[in-house]
């Protein structure tokens, strides 16, 4: 059995089960085309058109819409409130109904496909602004976890969205490449002798329909601009993240090598205090001016130590800088390149 909703041209809605053969007979399909395979795709069979977008299935006949199995699907307030009269043309779908039904009829569904993915857009796009702002703060010493978890679980949701932009582009691109399969579309074109008779005298269904589909195609390339503009931004962000984590790390590196030098230095130096403070005689100790001596000597020598570790590290962590080119060769390229320059002109 299939629950449909059954639209016609005037917007008025019917809903009803009906048995799949009956169905098939009635639309004179076969069961393979009713089956629909794909997530998304748009193909014309016997004057009638078959659309699948994501979880809308839907049959556009000459003179209604059919949607199939909506139920739970979150498709009653758009069935309901919106399609009805944007195929009553009160939306100003294509803005008469000089054109025939189909139009109408494919057109809210592709207007529904585009509005569904700029709502997902929409969604994520103001959540990975605001945590891309906050990870990038140059004092920013660790990455919030939770942060980066939110970030993580949007750019998933970004890069499905992606993938379902360029799903929406291929099926319409697909039939913008074929020139019968434009034709095929306009259905009413080979049922009503007065629209062929008005396609043959000039007004050419097959090129509104290839407008109506060229339209909607660049809809979705602008989501996908947007989309890959926002990954590109996530992965900027993420590197200047790794280089604010790395120049916070390579200065707490620095900072405990200079602390690891100075105690060697000062240990260094404390094996004289070591050395005299063995229980050993010696004529210094009756000398109250040697303990001055002995601790200044201890701390001067390790402060020379340090100073002289720190000048160390200093010339072999800066970078190098490049040999400057002498004056004499700096002369004969500027002269090169202008004897170069008057040949060519000459």
């Amino acid at each position: 059995m299939y629950l449909q909703m059954k639209f016609d041209k005037d917007g008025n809605v019917t809903s009803f089960e009906k048995k799949k053969m009956e169905l098939y007979h009635e639309l004179s399909l076969q069961a393979r085309d009713l089956r629909f395979q794909h997530f998304t795709s748009i193909t014309a069979r016997n004057n009638n058109i078959i659309i699948r977008m994501e979880a809308l299935k839907a049959v556009v006949t000459p003179n209604s819409l059919l949607v199939l199995d909506f139920r739970g699907l979150g498709l009653e307030r758009w069935l309901v409130l919106e399609l009805a009269p944007q195929l009553n043309g009160d939306h100003g779908a294509l803005a008469t109904h000089s054109l025939p039904f189909e139009f109408r009829a494919l057109e809210a569904i592709l207007q529904h496909r585009v509005n569904t993915l700029q709502a997902r857009l929409n969604e994520v796009h103001p959540v990975i602004l605001d945590i891309l702002e906050s990870l990038v703060d140059p004092k920013l010493l660790s990455a919030d976890r939770s942060k980066l978890h939110i970030l993580l679980q949007n750019r998933k949701n970004l890069s499905e969205l992606e993938t379902d932009i360029k799903v929406f582009k291929d099926s319409l691109l697909k039939i913008l490449d074929e020139v019968e399969m434009i034709e095929e579309l306009c259905v009413t074109k080979w049922t009503d002798p007065r629209v062929f008779e008005e396609s043959s005298l000039g007004i050419d269904h097959a090129e509104e329909m290839e407008l109506l589909l060229e339209n909607y195609f660049m809809q979705a390339e602008e989501l996908g601009n947007t989309t890959r503009e926002l990954k590109g931004l996530i992965d900027d962000s993420e590197s200047v993240i790794f280089i604010n984590l790395d120049s916070h790390r390579n200065v707490m590196m620095r900072l405990n090598l200079q602390l690891t030098m100075g105690t060697f230095s000062l240990s260094l130096f404390g094996l004289m205090g070591v050395a005299f403070g063995m229980n050993l005689e010696s004529t210094f100790e009756e000398d109250p001016k040697v303990f001055w001596l002995v601790t200044g000597f201890m701390f001067l020598g390790s402060g020379l130590i340090w100073r002289r570790l720190l000048s160390f590290l200093g010339r072999h962590l800066e970078p190098t800088v490049p040999p400057q080119i002498p004056t004499v060769w700096k002369r004969n390229q500027i002269n090169s390149k202008g004897g170069e320059v008057k040949s060519g002109l000459r």
